[in-house]
């Protein structure tokens, strides 16, 4: 390849870059110009369109750890991730939307609930703060979301086309992908794996993480997430939120069912050009198989384009989650203890928060180990699960639910959740190693199947049980908080 070769290259990634950059950065200039109020920073003035908002929910919902991590796990587990786009679209998007965002959006606006802490601590009354961008708020955040969400939806396609091309059709490809069974890795193959098209051994350890950490910890776990419960309380009413279930659905289906096709059909690529499985080529690090199938099987413009598809579906993310942390400082821990509600301060507040979270998200990217994106996301979407599915549940659903009982079940869910990672679950327990520091041991229990069982299969159960419980062993709120809370419901 020649100089003039190199320029050309160059030239093209850098139209490409200062395209988006330029896209990216007016819509963000728009959003900061309609942001004039704390209630526009925080819930975008509750004035979302509908497809801003799915288009939102969906990119928050589906980062670079989709496309990457779990695109890279299903070069792993094959196509029975498959069942994980089938809990994404039922609980993600149609439960979510339809059975609690009506109710969040509802009851958040009859508290006037600005973020999704404040919204648990005036529903109970308690001070549940601090537990659970820059410049244009919520509204800049869910306007490029939008963008993003539709740069990542037309990349992806391509990708879904582009790969079922190459390996000759969805027929043959799919039937290569069954022949070539063979080629398991033997340690795979020996905790269950039978092949990238069939589900693993019942009960075995592959299994149980594909099961219950990839299907059940994300397919459940997505009700619990703060980032994406906020978006429900953007929009002004019920009618909104049924206009972007669909858009919300297709582009799920579309984003995941993609990344995880994807990466199972890579083996077939890899071995028909290198003859080796994908996890090989990618030299044992599954969150490298989708970037490497993209550089050396896809054209080189696609490349570029592919590579703006991830930044985006990073940057929705992570703005998202920058959001959220720095909403929760400035609003619900800055207000709540200088008594000071909705002035610029808190915007300032919220700012330096969103700044702070941004340095850390660095110093984490720079030292986490390889293979960590997939199970990484799995693992926390079950921890949150454990601690407020449970009280999320309650608030919108359960009038008789009390503060001590969801205080009470949020404890005892977070406390299961977090021992049976740190000492039970191997994956993570190995991992961290805790448990052999303390005990002289990789884990507690070392029997199948409790050391590959996911902390969401104990924690959501025990959290709903005790809350449930104490809740009964407890007074009633207050009937004229509780009507507030449920007016128009």
């Amino acid at each position: 390849m020649g100089f003039s070769d190199y320029m050309n290259i160059l030239l093209l990634l850098s139209i490409i870059i200062l395209a988006y950059m330029i896209i990216i950065g007016y819509t963000g200039y728009v959003a900061w110009k309609r942001t004039k109020t704390a209630e526009d920073f925080m819930v975008a003035g509750r004035t979302t369109h509908p497809y801003i908002m799915a288009m939102s929910y969906g990119a928050t919902f589906i980062s670079t750890a989709a496309i990457v991590g779990f695109g890279g796990i299903a070069g792993l587990y094959g196509m029975g991730i498959l069942w994980l786009v089938f809990f994404n679209i039922l609980i993600g998007i149609f439960i979510a939307f339809v059975f609690f965002g009506k109710r969040t959006r509802k009851m958040g606006h009859n508290l006037r609930a600005l973020t999704f802490p404040e919204f648990l601590s005036r529903r109970f009354l308690a001070l549940i703060v601090a537990l659970y961008v820059i410049f244009g708020g919520i509204k800049g955040v869910m306007y490029t979301d939008a963008v993003q969400g539709t740069i990542m939806f037309f990349g992806m396609i391509f990708l879904l086309f582009g790969i079922y091309y190459l390996l000759g059709g969805v027929t043959e490809a799919n039937q290569a992908l069954t022949n070539i069974s063979h080629l398991v890795p033997q340690a795979a193959a020996a905790t269950g794996a039978t092949g990238w098209t069939t589900i693993p051994a019942f009960g075995s350890p592959f299994w149980w993480t594909l099961v219950s950490t990839l299907i059940l910890g994300v397919g459940i776990g997505v009700l619990s997430q703060p980032q994406l419960i906020v978006r429900f309380m953007t929009v002004k009413s019920n009618k909104e939120i049924n206009r972007a279930v669909l858009v919300g659905g297709v582009f799920i289906a579309l984003m995941t069912g993609t990344a995880f096709i994807v990466g199972a059909l890579s083996n077939v690529y890899f071995y028909q050009h290198t003859g080796q499985i994908a996890i090989a080529a990618a030299l044992g690090n599954a969150d490298k198989i989708i970037p490497l199938f993209i550089a050396t099987a896809m054209p080189l413009w696609f490349a570029y384009i592919f590579m703006i598809t991830l930044l985006s579906a990073a940057m929705s993310t992570l703005s998202a989650q920058f959001h959220v942390q720095g909403t929760a400082l400035g609003r619900d821990v800055y207000e709540t203890l200088s008594k000071k509600t909705g002035g610029a301060s808190t915007v300032v507040i919220a700012r330096g928060g969103i700044v702070i979270a941004v340095i850390l998200a660095v110093i984490l990217g720079f030292t986490l180990p390889a293979n960590i994106v997939a199970v990484g996301t799995a693992l926390w979407f079950s921890l949150t699960a454990g601690a407020f599915l449970t009280m999320y549940v309650c608030a919108v659903y359960w009038k008789r639910a009390t503060t001590t009982g969801v205080i009470a079940g949020m404890v005892g869910g977070t406390i299961v959740s977090v021992f049976w990672l740190l000492f039970v679950y191997k994956k993570s327990a190995v991992a961290l190693g805790l448990c052999n520091f303390m005990f002289g041991k990789a884990t507690l229990i070392t029997g199948m199947p409790w050391n590959v069982i996911d902390p969401i299969v104990l924690g959501l159960p025990v959290a709903a049980i005790i809350t449930v419980a104490v809740t009964l062993l407890t007074k009633p709120m207050a009937k004229e908080h509780i009507d507030k809370c449920f007016e128009g419901m």
